[in-house]
């Protein structure tokens, strides 16, 4: 079975975060964040290719089509659209996005899908895993 894993950066150190993708021995790290460029990212786009090559030998893609539309990402934090609309609005999204096409089945086993958000819970990253489980089927969802 293969493992993918989802992380949200904040409330994590550098060293909790890199920490964790150490001991989960993850090999890519797929970025899914809508904003991986701004100063509230976090961690900028260019340097967290760095880090992680630097750091653990991990390599770095970007997908912004796996991130939420501007749209649905000012309606969830500006508007207060609720979660549950929100969710059926994002798989609506996907879905239509085909992100599956985008990665093969392959690159999934000790793959980390990241985000900002300290909870999977209610976050676009859990809801992109679980689309990838339902395509691609032998997944095991791990949040980190």
């Amino acid at each position: 079975m293969k493992k993918l894993y989802t992380i949200g950066y904040t409330q994590k150190t550098a060293e909790e975060f890199f920490g964790l993708l150490k001991a989960n021995e993850i090999q890519e790290l797929f970025d899914i964040r809508l904003y991986n460029n701004t100063q509230l990212a976090g961690f900028k786009q260019d340097n967290l290719e760095y880090f992680l090559y630097e750091l653990l030998g991990v390599g770095y893609r970007c997908f912004p089509l796996m991130a939420p539309s501007k749209e649905l990402f000012t309606d969830s934090k500006k508007n207060g659209l609720p979660w549950e609309e929100y969710e059926l609005r994002f798989n609506r999204l996907i879905k239509n996005r085909a992100i599956e096409h985008m990665i093969e089945e392959y690159q999934i086993d000790h793959t980390c899908l990241l985000c900002c958000e300290p909870e999977a819970t209610n976050c676009h990253r859990r809801l992109v895993a679980e689309y990838l489980q339902q395509h691609f089927g032998d997944i095991e969802i791990i949040h980190i």
